[in-house]
Formats: structure tokens, sequence, C-alpha cells
């Protein structure tokens, strides 16, 4: 299923946002294998996580693609191919359109890391330049962040809930009328390789 794309322009996007929670980990890893190795920008991931998979999440996802994964560091600059995971107990933030930052701020949405800091701080940082991608998960988290990328101008990708092993987290984000785009999982990654053409 595929909602009208209504961004205007999506070939400007700097990064690009997933939030994902239950059933996460699995719909990572094939996100993250249809990525054309060449991608242009850095891809910034809000995973629900719990400390024992800290030091698991990284390994388990380079298996899949050819970009670089790895937990995200606080003051960290970021690089175009690589996929930066928030670790556990700490929101992934952007700090400005070079540096990631984290914090130990209080969970939202029953969360940390969560999705809506992670979008929010991105709208700041970049403005209408990102993609934000929410996937399988429970709860709402990522439906407040989906707002503000609307607001701003940037590009929304939305896990279809009917195929979503957990629809919560894709249902929210869908029911707020801001998708540009409803995708099965398969389709979210070459929908991204499109819209992020190798400059």
């Amino acid at each position: 299923m595929s909602a009208s794309p209504r961004s205007q322009h999506p070939e400007r996007a700097e990064a690009v946002l997933v939030a994902a929670s239950a059933g996460g980990i699995g719909a990572l890893t094939t996100l993250l294998g249809g990525l054309e190795a060449s991608l242009p920008v850095p891809v910034l991931a809000a995973q629900h996580l719990r400390r024992s998979r800290e030091s698991s999440i990284a390994a388990i996802l380079s298996r899949a693609t050819s970009l670089d994964v790895k937990l995200a560091e606080d003051g960290e600059s970021l690089r175009a191919g690589t996929v930066y995971i928030a670790p556990p107990d700490h929101h992934l933030c952007v700090k400005n359109p070079k540096e990631l930052s984290l914090s130990q701020a209080g969970p939202v949405n029953f969360a940390r890391p969560a999705a809506d800091p992670l979008f929010e701080s991105a709208v700041r940082a970049f403005g209408p330049r990102i993609i934000a991608c929410v996937l399988t998960g429970t709860d709402s988290d990522g439906a407040l962040g989906v707002a503000e990328v609307k607001a701003r101008g940037g590009t929304v990708i939305v896990q279809d809930p009917a195929s979503a092993e957990f629809h919560g987290m894709p249902k929210a984000a869908v029911d707020t009328g801001f998708a540009d785009y409803v995708l099965d999982l398969e389709d979210i990654a070459p929908t991204i390789n499109r819209l992020l053409p190798v400059r």
C-alpha cells in the first residue's frame, strides 16, 4: 500500500531516521540490507533496546548490510554511509547537522531510547532535509515526531501496519495523516534509494 508522496524536495535529504520497537531487529535487518552501499547520508536508528542486546545489535545488523553499523557515541561526527544505533538507556539526538548527542533524559512513551526525541532533534538540525521511517512496534512512539517532520517539510515513510509484526507504532504514525508513503517492509529500502540518488 502506498500513500501519495507530498514532500517537495526529497533529493535534499541529509539523513535517514528509523524508529522501531518490538520486532524491530528483524525489520531493521531487512531495511538496512536493501539500502545501497553508496548511500550518501547517515542512518540514525532508535530501536527500543534492552541493555542485554547492547553488545550484539551492531554485529547482528552488520551482517545484513555493507554499510558501517555502530552504537552511537556522544559528540560523534556524522558520516555518510554509516548506521548509528541508539545505545540502551540513551536517547539518540542530533546536536547539529554534523554531530550527534546522547541524552539520559526521562523515558518518552515509556522508552529510552525513543523515536520522538530523535525525530524532533533532527528537525531542528536539518529542517526539511530528512527522511523519517517508522517500523514495527508497540505503543505510539514516533507519532509526535512524524508530525514535527511533516510540519517542516520532511519525508515520512511508514511500514504498512497490516504487514508489521507489531502494528502499534506504524498505525499511530499513519493515523497522524502525515505519512508520505505507507509501504510493505521490503519496499521501504528501494524507496529510500530512489529518494537519495548518489551525488
